[in-house]
């Protein structure tokens, strides 16, 4: 039931594009956010949430516009117009709005107690289907880009028929965490449990989908079933890559990380710790499992690049990294190329060693793969009405609709799309990796499903990762390319801000330690104002440029 309470020294309200954080009293440990905001030439307040709700990221830290567009300081989740909803990735949950005002001095909101100390609010769904409906969206895949779809039409009103094909063998989970925790319970990653998605009226089926039959709309699963639709979304993500080298088909404690099951062989096989762990790849999921790792095991990471996340964030910030990283005891062998498995002496079905093309041999107890992920269409690949690209993924326009198919999707590690949103944003075809990214193109999908006029919103991608430091990225240089990067601190210290342009334009920028940068940046490049390279290479601060007064 909902009560009154006041605000603990709340004194005056903020002025619009500004935000306080005030204090509930009766309430231990509540908050809620005061903002400021101006609608049809009116100042107001509206007093809400105080957390983000993804992780829980104090709001006040993230960055306001004056027309009331919020987003959080840690992953960019963001809320459009502060009734609450949830716009973007990768918060799912709405913000809870509380009603405020002003008497004998003071300020006071009402609300539920569990809805002020839970910042959260879940959005409603409409509790049944149409009868008179024969709309049938059918997605494939069980990971964020279907949360995106499922989450986006409902939210929007769509009352057709919604069935979900996951051979997942659970509910969607929060995948991040398996790199960058290596937690093995499904049920503490999942991010809605089965009564959320009764509510939703979302036929789940359990299964793996062998073919499409795009002429009659319809999706074949291994069991035999055929499941009509009449838009099909395809978000079947990817298929960790394996080497093709003596060894490592046939040893066993190899292993590649992708679902819940991974993870428990992964844990399993380290038991009490003390292991020696060989980690073959210097991307984002090997730094991670190597970081995760480390402490409790020797951990030694093997990669073609001249330094760790060369590929995505260049030499001078992976240098960094790397010496960050060797200060928690994990050992690098870089610009290394892996020749061959050997087995265990103790035990001939296992793996005992790694060895490397210079010769040199790493003792290993297991061996985690983090060498990349390819598109997961082998359920595809001989279909005649499809055309998959050189890399097996589908192109799709700025839609996600694919290429030469009508009402068909493609999201997330699948889908090869133009990017045109940000700098550097000209329509260049680009396959991007990350979760955000593909619950965002799931959104991008429920829009355009539920109103095919709307022109889709396009995202800056965002990403993040737990390097001993949180980090933080932002843009896209696979789309532009980059030729120059400005260092603000000390990347081996974890602590610091990178910008990377592509002549006088900063496409992409990634921090440690220095939140609330990196939202700062994505939404001066959403609106065109982020400081050009010479600007910045005079002194310029990104947040003397006022996101409210321009928004």
């Amino acid at each position: 039931m909902a009560q009154e309470y006041k605000l603990k020294g709340v004194s005056a309200l903020p002025k619009p594009g500004q935000k306080q954080e005030a204090e509930v009293e009766g309430i231990q440990d509540a908050k809620v956010l005061l903002v400021g905001l101006q609608t049809a030439g009116k100042a107001e307040v509206k007093a809400l949430g105080a957390k983000c709700t993804h992780y829980g990221a104090p709001l006040v830290k993230g960055v306001l516009t004056s027309t009331g567009r919020l987003t959080c300081p840690w992953h960019g989740g963001e809320w459009p117009n502060l009734n609450g909803d949830v716009e973007d990735a990768p918060a799912l949950d709405a913000l809870p709005v509380f009603p405020l005002t002003e008497r004998d001095g003071g300020y006071y909101i009402s609300g539920e107690e569990s809805a002020i100390k839970g910042s959260r609010r879940r959005p409603n769904f409409p509790c049944s289907v149409s009868s008179d409906s024969k709309e049938h969206v059918v997605v494939v895949g069980g990971g964020s880009g279907m949360l995106g779809v499922v989450e986006g039409l409902r939210e929007k009103g769509y009352r057709g028929r919604l069935t979900v094909i996951s051979k997942e063998g659970y509910l969607p989970i929060d995948r991040t965490k398996l790199s960058k925790a290596l937690i093995t319970d499904a049920a503490k990653l999942a991010w809605r449990d089965k009564s959320w998605y009764d509510s939703g009226a979302v036929e789940w089926v359990d299964g793996e989908v062998n073919g499409v039959d795009f002429a009659n709309k319809h999706v074949n699963t291994t069991s035999g079933s055929k499941i009509p639709y009449t838009k099909l979304v395809l978000a079947t993500g990817g298929t960790p890559r394996t080497l093709p080298l003596p060894g490592f088909k046939e040893l066993g404690n190899i292993f590649t990380l992708r679902t819940v099951h991974d993870a428990k062989n992964i844990v399993d096989a380290i038991g009490d710790k003390g292991k020696k762990i060989v980690v073959v790849g210097s991307s984002f999921i090997g730094m991670e499992i190597a970081n995760a790792t480390a402490g409790d095991n020797s951990v030694t990471v093997v990669g073609q690049e001249k330094v760790p996340l060369e590929r995505v964030l260049g030499e001078k910030v992976g240098a960094g990294i790397q010496t960050f990283l060797e200060g928690k005891g994990i050992k690098f062998y870089m610009s290394a190329g892996v020749d061959r498995a050997e087995p265990s002496s103790s035990d001939p079905s296992k793996v005992g060693s790694v060895h490397l093309k210079d010769g040199t041999k790493l003792d290993a107890d297991l061996v985690i793969l983090g060498v990349g992920v390819a598109p997961e269409t082998t359920y595809l690949k001989d279909n005649s009405a499809v055309q998959l690209e050189s890399d097996q993924s589908l192109r799709t326009d700025s839609s996600f609709a694919v290429q030469g198919l009508t009402n068909v999707y493609a999201v997330g590690d699948i889908a090869t799309y133009p990017y045109q949103y940000g700098p550097g944003g000209d329509g260049k075809l680009v396959r991007i990796e990350h979760w955000n990214v593909a619950q965002n193109a799931g959104r991008a999908v429920a829009t355009h499903i539920v109103d095919p006029s709307h022109s889709s919103k396009q995202f800056i991608p965002v990403f993040w990762s737990a390097l001993g430091a949180q980090l933080r990225y932002c843009g896209n240089t696979m789309a532009s390319g980059w030729d120059d990067l400005i260092l603000d601190g000390n990347v081996a210290e974890a602590k610091f801000v990178g910008y990377y342009f592509k002549g006088e334009t900063c496409v992409a920028a990634v921090t440690q330690g220095r939140d609330p940068y990196m939202v700062q940046i994505a939404e001066l490049m959403k609106l065109g104002l982020m400081p050009s390279k010479s600007q910045l290479q005079r002194g310029a601060d990104v947040f003397s440029i006022d996101v409210a007064a321009h928004a």
